[in-house]
């Protein structure tokens, strides 16, 4: 598949974001605490400081309950990775 440059204009928690589209996006081999679990604030603040109103690129690896399975890059920094190195890997 080929890379898609997009813009991210809100994050939902801290492995999924919209996109101007508007698209559902999920960082692939990312997992992060859901709402109300602890841990949650923390992951959606790391994404929301690294992609948030930033223009993005993705490359689609699958689907997941109706959002897009992506792997992400911001400024050429791969967000996935940045995020598994935080200890958020499935």
């Amino acid at each position: 598949m080929a890379w898609i440059s997009t813009f991210c204009d809100l994050v939902t928690d801290g492995d999924t974001f919209w996109t101007t589209e508007p698209h559902c996006i999920r960082l692939a081999t990312v997992c992060t605490p859901d709402k109300g679990e602890a841990g949650f604030t923390k992951a959606k603040n790391t994404l929301e400081r690294l992609i948030l109103n930033k223009s993005i690129r993705y490359e689609q690896v699958g689907t997941s309950y109706n959002r897009i399975v992506a792997e992400v890059t911001v400024d050429g920094m791969s967000v996935n990775h940045y995020m598994r190195l935080e200890g958020y890997t499935c």
